[in-house]
């Protein structure tokens, strides 16, 4: 009996999600704040049977938790959630309403601005990799792009490396993107990249000591997929031979810095899918050796959204690295700069302690088996209005206050990492 249950959830979890934006007509963000134990516990329960899209995830009280239901299963939902005394808001009240209108205020800005690229609306991926040739062709002498892979689908990825100061100079690696739906995630790496390039000028303190290396949209078939197909696909695109035909593994459970312990999921259908083996996903093994590559790394920065948060390993486990006091007084500094732009409030801690356990990271392994001492995950705008959903017209402030964030975690590395 309890076999046909689980087949059953399976099947559900694997039909939910057809190839089109239909199965969100309707849908709802319920928010959720756990106040014991064993509500976290039931709703980490609840996460595992990949029913509903877990926009946030749970890992304590007193931690809000939002969930989005598609509408068939919004009453199961609720009523699942008083059963156990949770009370809930409704975050989102028809998140195919929230979409239309999110896509409305794109095309506009994009009308209006009439650039190939721009920080007033979101890019394709195809944009954003020819804005990256057309950067290294107008400004030769600063930075470089190479091809460094291809993906499943066979998109090519490309990194952007400036390097005024030499290959022998410390480094900065960022990347964005690694979650498809998290859009602000590579605008956010463009536009600050955007700032360095052409302001190169004002930041040539910088430039002449750091390198960095850039990939603002790690994802490439994921990403392609939200803008044609389902704009909350969250996983990779490939082929995990799931009988029900689902897609995919999380790109960010799945590199191999203990892989697969903690806060992942063995169902291919699930968006917490760490995949067969770690490294499975043909993206992160080209993300990997490129960092493998650098040898002289001291920051990792990987960019994602929503909760406004400054996060450093670990991930699979609430234990904290030898080092976390210099990781935190580094990440204090920048997220103070951060907040002094427009006021955004972030917290700071430990992936684990702070948000939830998820082994498999790529800042986990990028501290764990890439040797970068400083390795931080950026959790972007907002807190949950919006979610994954934010609307263009936050581009520039998200990327305004992230930059002066970077100025400082860039400044730090010349200051304290220089070479002669």
């Amino acid at each position: 009996m309890r076999f046909l249950v689980v087949l059953a959830c399976l099947v559900l979890a694997a039909l939910a999600r057809p190839s089109t934006h239909d199965y969100l007509h309707g849908a709802q963000v319920l928010r959720v704040n756990p106040q014991t134990a064993d509500q976290v516990h039931y709703l980490q329960g609840l996460l595992k049977t990949d029913l509903y899209d877990f926009w946030t995830e749970p890992h304590g009280t007193g931690h809000p938790v939002d969930i989005m239901a598609q509408a068939f299963s919004v009453p199961v939902l609720k009523k699942t959630l008083e059963q156990i005394d949770l009370d809930f808001t409704i975050q989102v009240s028809d998140v195919a309403l929230l979409l239309a209108k999110d896509r409305e205020a794109n095309q506009k800005a994009r009308a209006a601005s009439g650039k190939a690229m721009d920080w007033t609306s979101y890019h394709r991926y195809d944009e954003i990799m020819a804005w990256l040739d057309e950067l290294a062709s107008t400004y030769p002498s600063l930075c470089s792009v190479k091809e460094v892979g291809t993906t499943y689908e066979g998109r090519t990825m490309k990194m952007l490396t400036l390097n005024k100061g030499g290959t022998d100079k410390p480094g900065i690696f960022i990347d964005g993107g690694i979650h498809a739906r998290e859009w602000i995630s590579p605008a956010t790496v463009t536009y600050m990249l955007n700032e360095l390039v052409t302001n190169s000028d004002t930041y040539d303190d910088i430039l002449s000591a750091v390198n960095f290396y850039v990939m603002p949209s790690i994802n490439p078939d994921g990403y392609e997929y939200c803008h044609t197909d389902d704009r909350l696909w969250r996983k990779t695109r490939s082929d995990n031979g799931s009988p029900f035909g689902c897609k995919g593994a999380d790109p960010n459970r799945n590199w191999g810095h203990h892989w697969n312990e903690n806060g992942a999921s063995d169902n291919p259908c699930s968006d917490i899918y760490a995949g067969p083996e770690a490294f499975s996903e043909i993206e992160m093994k080209n993300v990997r050796n490129q960092i493998l590559d650098q040898t002289n790394l001291v920051v990792y920065l990987t960019f994602h959204s929503y909760s406004q948060l400054w996060l450093y390993p670990w991930g699979y486990t609430s234990a904290l690295p030898e080092d976390w006091q210099d990781l935190d007084d580094l990440a204090q500094s920048a997220v103070n700069a951060l907040t002094a732009v427009h006021g955004t409030i972030y917290d700071i801690g430990s992936s684990t302690n702070v948000l939830y356990a998820a082994a498999g990271g790529s800042d986990d392994w990028a501290k764990g088996e890439g040797n970068v001492k400083y390795s931080y995950t950026v959790e972007l705008r907002d807190t949950g209005n919006y979610g994954f959903v934010l609307p263009p017209d936050q581009i520039i402030p998200t990327g305004e206050e992230t930059f002066e964030a970077l100025k400082v975690v860039a400044n730090f590395v010349k200051d304290n990492y220089r070479t002669p």
